[in-house]
């Protein structure tokens, strides 16, 4: 299948198969993480509403920091940066694995990096991509973010699963709930340990070649009108995705059909194979059509499935929909991030894929708390969806005659 092409891959250096490893591995743990964080936070007898607290603060405590290191990555260095967000998914683990503590627990959600979504949190993807933007020519950028995606999306699926096998074995032992999802969640603090060993790997040539020409706060110079025009869109897709990030529809599922938490990696482990598929696929899409179609064209009907996934009689048919959703859902992600990289200055990338970044997570750190609120049931998707759609059309409007240079 021509879609499956890998030439661009060739064209990667040392450092870039480095950053897809280190991508690999930070998913895998993002993938557990999303399957046991609301299931532990609810078997520790907090409500809805703390529970949507906490993942809300996770988010915007995460979006604050990496604002912070990717405005300043291109002066600090890149490869010191993504050290520093190593450090934080690791300390995000420990505080997690050790204590029930509500209070201890909001402290480590804000300052530490953790992923209630199984989606990319903190600075690493900015800088990474960043980096490999250096050494790639315009016209092979966006298959290898798709490859990129894809690696990432097999390891959330593979961590999805590996951590609801893990929980159903540990729970058929001796142990407890919580003390099966604390062993997952500390678990996830080593892998940030082994990120932190990779990162240190990575050499001079991850930083920035062209001299920092913006004295912008957020490292924007004559990028920053775009920049800032795409990033209030991206919050508003954003805010509709976290209203029903993958912690909560495991707890919908849970709570709804009773599914056990084997079950459960299985169903998001397909979701995420099939995620990961749906973004490669993107890549030749994408040539076709050009980056704006495609983001706008897959993303609408994947939003319809969104909505209909509470309206499906049973456990089989809700998760065949959810199937289909996730086969076309990240058909966007890669052209969204290739966009971003190709209307901006190669001095303004990390700090573009940075403040892009960034609103994206401060939309969805406030969605997860209004779900709570709305209760885990059928509310959220119904306005996920529609929200989502309202971005769509928002973005074809607004992007639809601003091309990236390989598309003139």
């Amino acid at each position: 299948m021509s879609w499956l092409d890998s030439s661009a891959l060739r064209l990667l250096e040392r450092d870039g198969r480095l950053l897809f490893a280190t991508r690999a591995v930070r998913m895998f743990a993002f993938g557990g993480m999303s399957v046991v964080l609301a299931l532990y936070l609810s078997a520790l007898g907090f409500g809805e509403v703390q529970i949507g607290l906490l993942l809300s603060l996770t988010l915007v405590g995460d979006a604050i920091i990496s604002l912070y290191i990717s405005s300043v990555a291109d002066r600090v260095g890149r490869g010191k940066m993504l050290m520093l967000g190593a450090g934080l998914m690791i300390l995000g683990g420990a505080v997690f694995a050790l204590t029930g503590n509500f209070w201890w627990l909001l402290v480590a959600a804000i300052i530490g990096t953790i992923s209630p979504s199984g989606n990319e949190v903190g600075p690493f993807l900015a800088l990474e991509q960043s980096a490999m933007s250096e050494k790639l020519p315009a016209s092979s950028r966006t298959a290898v973010f798709a490859w990129y995606n894809l690696a990432g999306s097999f390891a959330t699926a593979l961590g999805a699963l590996g951590a609801g096998l893990l929980v159903q074995r540990l729970q058929h032992s001796s142990l407890n709930a919580v003390q099966s999802y604390q062993i997952v969640i500390a678990l996830y603090g080593g892998l940030g340990g082994l990120l932190l060993v990779m990162f240190t790997r990575l050499s001079p040539a991850v930083e920035l070649t062209a001299p920092v020409t913006s004295s912008n706060a957020l490292g924007l110079g004559q990028s920053r009108d775009v920049i800032l025009r795409l990033s209030s869109l991206f919050a508003l897709d954003a805010f509709g995705s976290g209203l029903v990030v993958q912690s909560l529809i495991v707890l919908w599922f849970e709570r709804k059909f009773g599914v056990q938490p084997a079950l459960l990696g299985a169903i998001f482990f397909g979701a995420n194979v099939f995620a990961g598929f749906s973004a490669l696929a993107a890549s030749k899409v994408a040539a076709r059509f050009g980056l704006i179609n495609t983001m706008v064209f897959t993303h609408i009907p994947s939003n319809i499935l969104l909505m209909l996934v509470p309206l499906m009689p049973n456990l089989g048919w809700a998760v065949a929909v959810l199937l289909a959703r996730f086969s076309i859902s990240q058909m966007d992600v890669p052209t969204r991030q290739s966009y971003v990289m190709a209307v901006v200055q190669p001095s303004e990338r990390s700090a573009a894929a940075g403040v892009t970044g960034i609103a994206r997570t401060i939309g969805s750190s406030l969605a997860p708390l209004l779900s709570g609120a709305l209760g885990i049931g059928s509310a959220p998707f119904f306005l996920a969806g529609g929200l989502k759609i309202v971005y769509d059309l928002a973005l074809y409007r607004s992007f639809i005659a601003v091309k990236p240079p390989e598309e003139h």
